[in-house]
């Protein structure tokens, strides 16, 4: 016969056995999903940099051909499109980075 204190650590043993069965069986993103998520936040980095100097010509443009202007304008609205263009990447690097930390955060706890 078994102890009841003895079947009661079985029973939490068989729990916890279940549990970590349970973790091992669910997919995993493999390198592959990886990779491909890696890509499309380059894509998305390279889209807003350009987005911002095309949007800079095109205003810079413009105003230069209403007013008859040299090109000053364009010159000037290039240079805000970059910078917003960096702005905007460096904000998103940022919010992947705050995503990463806090899923190693709830991978800590979990372990």
């Amino acid at each position: 016969m078994m102890d009841p204190a003895e079947k009661e650590r079985l029973a939490r043993l068989e729990a916890r056995l279940a549990e970590l069965r349970k973790a091992e069986a669910a997919p995993e993103r493999s390198h592959m999903d990886s990779h491909y998520s890696q890509a499309q936040l380059a894509w998305r980095m390279v889209i807003e940099l350009v987005s911002g100097l095309g949007i800079g010509f095109g205003i810079g443009y413009g105003l230069d051909s209403w007013l008859g202007t040299k090109p000053i304008f364009l010159v000037l609205f290039i240079l805000l499109g970059l910078a917003a263009g960096i702005r905007v990447m460096l904000r998103t690097a940022q919010e992947v980075q705050g995503q990463q930390a806090a899923a190693a955060a709830e991978d800590e706890k979990r372990d």
